[in-house]
């Protein structure tokens, strides 16, 4: 078991949950129980899932919760697409979320890889200064 905020792509995954909080805000207010719930709900649950699974006992289960966290990021990208499409998100705000969004799916899919590969010591690593008993997952 390891602590979930040490992980390198839960802070971003963290960030983008609270980018995107953000950036609905602004959405119409017909949107609320909508394309805002679903953008918010997708975000928060990538960080949530990889919170989860660090909980969970062994690889394998970490794993199936990072193909889970996967899967929301997925999901996430295709309402940014929609946001932007409606004219809800500026161009530059899509942009932003799309990059980060891009750097989670990289991040998530290489721990997912090593994960799976069975070299979890591969896939975290200390933080200078830190232990060992503290990781954080390489961004691949």
């Amino acid at each position: 078991m390891q602590d979930f905020r040490k992980l390198e792509v839960w802070q971003l995954a963290h960030q983008l949950a609270l980018d995107i909080y953000r950036e609905t805000q602004s959405f119409p207010t017909r949107e609320q129980y909508s394309l805002t719930d679903q953008m918010r709900r997708a975000a928060v649950s990538i960080s949530a899932n990889l919170a989860e699974g660090c909980g969970r006992g062994g690889d394998v289960e970490f794993a199936r919760f990072v193909t889970i966290a996967f899967g929301s990021a997925c999901e996430l990208e295709c309402h940014l697409l929609l946001a932007r499409d409606l004219q809800f998100l500026s161009p530059a705000a899509h942009a932003a979320g799309e990059a980060k969004l891009v750097s989670v799916k990289r991040m998530l899919s290489a721990l997912l890889k090593k994960l799976r590969s069975g070299s979890r010591s591969a896939a975290i690593r200390p933080r200078p200064g830190e232990s060992s008993q503290q990781p954080i997952a390489d961004n691949g």
